[in-house]
This record gives C-alpha cells, sequence and structure tokens, in this order.
C-alpha cells in the first residue's frame, strides 16, 4: 500500500521531482563515463604507449569522483529541500488521517529510492553513450589511432557510480527522515501560509554598499594586476594574494547584498521605465529576496569563477603543451650536466664536515664529456656479464654545449642580468620574475664556437661574431623573449671581461635556441660571445647539454630502451675525487611526447570533468533557489492576476527576476576569471606560447549546455507555477466563488 501511495506521489509530483531527477541523472552519467577512463586508453591504443597511463588517470579521476559525490550530495539535499518545502502539508495530510511518523518516513524513502533508481537507469545509459563517444576524444588527445573499437561496460565504474549514488541517497533520506521527526502535525499543515520575515533594505543605502562592494572588486583587479600570482610562494607574496583574496571575496559579496538597492534607485530616476508594466513588482521582489540570496550569489560567481578559469587554463595550457613539442624535440636523446658553483661548494662542504660524511665539492673549469662519463657507470655490476654503460654504442650524431655561469669567479654579482637588459630599454620586467634578486636573474654564457658545433648538429647557417659581437638565445615566451629582441634591436652594448659587445643580429632566433628535449621552454637566456672572452672573464661552468640522434641501425625503440634501462644519476668527480657536477635531466624524444600526451590527457579530463560538475552544481543552486521563490511567490500571483494582470506580463516578471539571478553570478564570474586569466597567461608566457581561444570555445560550449540548460528548465517550471497559480483563481472566478469561500 505505501509503495502504491510512493509511486502515484512521483508520478504526481513528477514536475517538483525534474530537478532532482535532473540533476542526479547528470551526476550519474559524469560519474560513470568518466571513471571508465581506464577502458578508454586500452581501446585508443594509449596504453600500448604508455602502459601505466590507464591507471594513473583512472585513480585520480576516482578519487576525484569522491570528492565530487560529497558535493553532489549536499547539493541533491538543498534540492531535496525545496520538494520538502512545497510538499509539507500533504505530509501532515498523511498523520492527520492516521499514518505514524514511521510509515510517512517510509513514503519519503521509497520516492526518493524511486527517483534515485530512474536517475541511476537514465544516467547509466547516457553514461553509456557518453563513455563510448569519450573514446574518439581520448583518441585525439593522446594521438592515438583506435585499432578495434568495440562497445564495452565497465562494472568497477558502475559500481564507483552506484556507491555514491547510494551515498547521496542515504544523505537524503537522513535529512528527510529528521523533516518528519522534529516537524509538528501543525506546523506541516500550516507551511504554505508561513512565509520568511523579508525586511527591504533601505534603498539608498543598498545602493552604498552596492558602490563599495565594486569599488572593492576593482581594488583586488588592480592589486593582482599590480602583484600577480605568489609563484614562488615568498611570505610577502603570499600575504599580498590572500588579502587580494579576501577583498574580492568581500566585495562580492556586498556587490550583490547591495545590487537590488541600487537597481532599484536607478531605475527609479528613469520614472518612465519605473512604472511601466510590472517593472516596479520585479524590482521590489528582487529587493525583498537580497536577504536570503546575497551570500549564496556571491559564492556561485566565486565557484563559477573557479569553474571558468580551471576549465580555460587546463584546455590552454594542454594546447600549449601539444603545440611546442615538436619544437622542444630537437634530438633523440638528450642529458644535462650540473655543475657545482662557488657558493653551493661552499655551502656543501661546511655541510658535509658537520655531519662527518667526508664528501669534498669543488668548482671545476674543465667540460666533462658526457659519452665519456657515462662509460664510467657498468651494467650489471653484480654479474659475470658486467660491462660499461656504452650510450656512444647507440648514439650516431651528437653535440655537447657547454655554458658558462656569468658571475665569475670570486666575483658575487653577474656580467649581464635580466635586470639590467630591462632597464637598458625602459622595459619592465616579466611576468613572474620580479621578485628574484639580481643574482638569480643572470644569464649564461656560451661559447661562439660551442653554438656553432649546435647549429650545424641543427642544419642550420653558422654564425661569426668577430670581435665584438654578441647573439641572445632563448626558447622562452614573448613576455621574455620580447625583452632581449627590444636589446638586440637597439643595439644595446655588454660589457665581458671589459669588452664592450654589440648585437650581431636584429632578434633572437628561436629556432635555434633549444637545447634539451622539453615540452616547454627551458632556455631562460644564454648570451653568445667570442670564444676568448669566456676564459679571459674567468668564468665557471653553469651546464652542459647533450644531444644525439640514434646511430644508423638503432631504432628508436632500441635507444628508448637502452637509455631507460640503464640511466645514470649521482654525483661526478674529479681526478682527486671531489664531487664537482651533478648528472641532470635526461630525455628522449619519444619519452617527451608520452609526457605531453599524458598531461594533455590528465589536464583535460580534470578540467572538464571538475568544470562541469562545478558548474551544475551552481545552476542546480539557481534553479532551486528561483523555483522556491516562486513557489513561494503563487499567492502573489494570483492577486496580480485578480487584478487582470496578463499572465503573460506575470511570466515576463518572473523571467526578467530569473534572468538576474542567473545572468549577474556569471558575468562577475567572467570578470574574475579576465582578469586572473590575463596573469595566469602572462605567467605561462615565460614558458611558450599561450593561447585561450579554442579553450574559451570550449568554455563557452559548457556553460550553453549545462547553464543554459537549468535556465531554460527552471523558466519553464516556473511558467508552470505561474500558470497553475492563475488557473486556480481564474477558474473560482468562473464558478462565481468567493476567493475566501
Amino acid at each position: 500500500m505505501l509503495c502504491k501511495i510512493a509511486l502515484g506521489n512521483v508520478r504526481r509530483a513528477g514536475k517538483d521531482y525534474l530537478v532532482y531527477l535532473l540533476t542526479l541523472t547528470l551526476a550519474v552519467t559524469v560519474f560513470y563515463a568518466f571513471n571508465t577512463i581506464s577502458v578508454q586508453v586500452d581501446i585508443a591504443g594509449v596504453t600500448a604507449q604508455n602502459a601505466g597511463m590507464g591507471e594513473t588517470l583512472g585513480g585520480v579521476i576516482s578519487g576525484l569522483t569522491v570528492f565530487l559525490g560529497f558535493v553532489m550530495g549536499f547539493l541533491m539535499v538543498y534540492a531535496n529541500n525545496f520538494i520538502m518545502k512545497r510538499r509539507k502539508k500533504e505530509f501532515g495530510l498523511y498523520q492527520v488521517l492516521g499514518m505514524s511518523r514511521w510509515q510517512v518516513a517510509r513514503i519519503m524513502a521509497m520516492e526518493t529510492l524511486f527517483v534515485s533508481l530512474a536517475a541511476l537507469v537514465l544516467g547509466v545509459v547516457l553514461g553509456l553513450g557518453l563513455s563510448w563517444l569519450m573514446v574518439f576524444f581520448t583518441a585525439s588527445i593522446f594521438k592515438t589511432q583506435i585499432a578495434d573499437f568495440r562497445f564495452f561496460f565497465s562494472l568497477s565504474a558502475f559500481m564507483l557510480t552506484v556507491g555514491c549514488l547510494v551515498a547521496i541517497f542515504l544523505v537524503t533520506l537522513v535529512f528527510n527522515l529528521r523533516v518528519v521527526a522534529r516537524a509538528k502535525i501543525i506546523d506541516l499543515m500550516s507551511a504554505s501560509r508561513k512565509n520568511e520575515t523579508v525586511h527591504v533594505r533601505n534603498p539608498w543605502l543598498s545602493a552604498v554598499v552596492f558602490v563599495v562592494g565594486a569599488a572593492a572588486i576593482g581594488i583586488a583587479y588592480a592589486r593582482l594586476l599590480h602583484d600577480g600570482l605568489p609563484y614562488d610562494g615568498s611570505p610577502d607574496g603570499m600575504t599580498n594574494f590572500l588579502i587580494t583574496t579576501v577583498t574580492v571575496v568581500v566585495g562580492t559579496i556586498l556587490f550583490f547584498f547591495g545590487l537590488s538597492g541600487f537597481l532599484l534607485k536607478a531605475l527609479q530616476a528613469a520614472r518612465g521605465l519605473y512604472w511601466r508594466g510590472l517593472n516596479m513588482v520585479t524590482l521590489r521582489q528582487l529587493a525583498a529576496k537580497v536577504n536570503t540570496v546575497s551570500f549564496s550569489m556571491a559564492m556561485i560567481a566565486m565557484i563559477l569563477f573557479l569553474a571558468i578559469t580551471s576549465v580555460t587554463t587546463g584546455m590552454s595550457l594542454a594546447g600549449v603543451m601539444n603545440e611546442n613539442v615538436e619544437h622542444g624535440t630537437p634530438a633523440d636523446y638528450s642529458r644535462i650536466i650540473t655543475y657545482i658553483g662557488e657558493q653551493s661548494a661552499a655551502e656543501l662542504n661546511a655541510s658535509s664536515e658537520q655531519n662527518g660524511s667526508g664528501t669534498r665539492y669543488a668548482v671545476t673549469r674543465e667540460p666533462i664529456d658526457v659519452l665519456k662519463a657515462s662509460a664510467l657507470d657498468t651494467v650489471d655490476p653484480d654479474s659475470a656479464d658486467a660491462r660499461p654503460f656504452d650510450l656512444a654504442s647507440i648514439i650516431g650524431r651528437s653535440v655537447q654545449v657547454d655554458v658558462y655561469d656569468s658571475t665569475p669567479l670570486g666575483e658575487s654579482v653577474p656580467l649581464v642580468t635580466l635586470n639590467a637588459l630591462c632597464e637598458a630599454v625602459d622595459m619592465p620586467l616579466p611576468a613572474g620574475t620580479e621578485s628574484a634578486d639580481v643574482t638569480g636573474l643572470g644569464l649564461g654564457i656560451m661559447k661562439e664556437s660551442d653554438y656553432n658545433r649546435y647549429l650545424r648538429f641543427r642544419g642550420f647557417d653558422e654564425i661569426d661574431l668577430g670581435e665584438d659581437g654578441y647573439l641572445i638565445t632563448s626558447d622562452m615566451g614573448a613576455t621574455v623573449n620580447d625583452v632581449y629582441n627590444a636589446v638586440m634591436a637597439k643595439g644595446v652594448a655588454i660589457d665581458i671581461a671589459g669588452h664592450e659587445l654589440y648585437p650581431a643580429a636584429d632578434a633572437v632566433d628561436y629556432e635555434a635556441s633549444v637545447f634539451q628535449n622539453a615540452m616547454f621552454g627551458m632556455n631562460s637566456g644564454f648570451v653568445v660571445v667570442p670564444d676568448a672572452l669566456v676564459d679571459e672573464a674567468m668564468l665557471p661552468l653553469y651546464y652542459s647539454y647533450f644531444l644525439g640522434d640514434y646511430a644508423d641501425g638503432v631504432s628508436t625503440e632500441e635507444g628508448d630502451a637502452y637509455v631507460s634501462a640503464y640511466r645514470r644519476y649521482g654525483d661526478l668527480t674529479d681526478s682527486d675525487g671531489a664531487v664537482v657536477a651533478l648528472w641532470g635531466l635526461e630525455a628522449t624524444r619519444t619519452t617527451t611526447y608520452e609526457s605531453v600526451d599524458s598531461m594533455n590527457g590528465l589536464i583535460s579530463y580534470l578540467a572538464i570533468y571538475i568544470g562541469f560538475v562545478l558548474v551544475v552544481a551552481c545552476a542546480a543552486i539557481l534553479t532551486i533557489q528561483q523555483l522556491s521563490g516562486v513557489a513561494d511567490a503563487s499567492g502573489n500571483f494570483r492577486i496580480l492576476s485578480e487584478l487582470g494582470t496578463e499572465r503573460r506580463d506575470i511570466a515576463h516578471s518572473v523571467l526578467a527576476q530569473q534572468t538576474v539571478f542567473f545572468v549577474f553570478p556569471l558575468v562577475l564570474g567572467i570578470a574574475h576569471s579576465c582578469v586572473a586569466l590575463s596573469v595566469i597567461i602572462d605567467l605561462v608566457e615565460l614558458f611558450g606560447g599561450f593561447s585561450i581561444g579554442g579553450a574559451v570555445g570550449f568554455t563557452a560550449l559548457i556553460f550553453v549546455v549545462a547553464y543554459g540548460g537549468y535556465f531554460f528548465v527552471t523558466y519553464l517550471m516556473s511558467k508552470g507555477i505561474v500558470h497553475d497559480a492563475t488557473l486556480t483563481r481564474r477558474s473560482l472566478r468562473h464558478w462565481g466563488q468567493s476567493p475566501m469561500s
């Protein structure tokens, strides 16, 4: 019997359950589809290139799903609150007719169960289709070919989805039981006649609060644009960023707190517009709602800001890495040696004496040959087949480029600094470098002969600097290279060992500035000078870069397998046993491409997953707020209808209010995102070009589908509530009954 009542209630209250069902269905769809990622990468052929990618992505997505499941659980409680508010009188009537609270609770539990099961079925069906489509999306991200597409069902993804749905169901059920257990029959029966106590604020005060909030937001924008992001983690930077964050949050709250009063005063000044149609009623209702929605609208604006920024930045970063990887992989194999500097040697020796390790550190001016140093390592040292690690056996063409520190031995200030170059061309330091000290901004120095060997290896024309020429190399983004290009175009002179040098070109050769395999720009600026000046200036070694292509007869797979199986790490010593250098980064062209593909996939999936769920959460909260408000105002709609107001005009008034509540948080969230993205773009451009064009279009698509869809559903359901309210009143009038009868 109770089951039959519950089924009938679900069918009868279908409109009330629509938002709950829609949101829960979307959650199930997204949870299932994204948690099939391990199967998707297998079908897309990704695991053939990167065996651990499926497990890595699957683990990250599963952990994120649990977190988002909690978020959706509380959202469902919020959605269920709207349903309960609409049906309190009905539940009270059940108790008046003789049902116990336990029986009413069972009816509510079964209703929630039926809707949850419907959402599970619909969500899994939609999730299946979405997961199959996502296989092609996965293949495009990882740049693989689908050799054998098949339809699939992931039991693990289904079980995780069911687990999240059960958790959401239990949270909702506990909330419902709590409402029934604590509510009195008289309260349930009179719930529809109880209205929230509303205090309409002074319009002038609200307008002032609005202006103060807008000013606070403007100040936060100015601070962020001036200070940038605290990329270095310095205490001052973190403090300034915290102040900026608090300022924009408080400003956003005040902005919405005074929004209705500002609109009211602005339109009251335009009397012809204020008294037209139902504009006065619309504005008064907006002003009355500010008590309950100002804080939630501010939080929605901030969440939308996070969603827009995360999706746009994530997709853009993925695109940048994808575009830069070909430029950033000049050889089959690359390796770096990092040399010990004077200051580092002194600090390490002091530490060694304290802990009694006996290790000595020293500075060397003799470059270490990467191929010879690699042979010092032993392959299979504990076996009878022990042999040297013969890197030269798999390498054909190769080149080693040595870079020197621009701080001479015994000195503390570099000969060439980014600070000085910026001052010479009257340009500010690039974003993200302002807090670095002068020593940290010293440019590396490279010999002309080394650079010409590199150019020959790359197939480029050699250079001739003469006695007084120099070049700057850099594969960084425009924020850094624009400074170097201006320096060279204006003929800025630099001093090396008492010799004035002048640019031998007008701009940086971006293509001829890559000295290691990497997905981002890694050469922040090396100055190429005549060989003799490096020795004359007593410059210590900084880095050695080795680039090599595999020898004829050595396939890419064989070469990659050899270096990956016998990588050498650790210290490099001189003839006296002192540590003078360390093995640095090693990368093959293949591993660099695989890293880019992995990062592309991880960033893209996380950005889309997080962004979509956050947008759905915000849109659902707004939908529930507006539907609850429209339901509460149904009596007002009946009065307006009795006074002769057309139903169409009432619906337009509701649409105007809902447009404000949906659009204003979105507009402010977009404004926050534009400012934040401008800072992020400047920072990321340090390492390469950064374009947000495609990502903006993708983000807009998410908002049109999710956010716009909820707005459309909200208006349709609100229009139905208005129709029912005015229809009841007109029916009474048609039969000649008194409104109070």
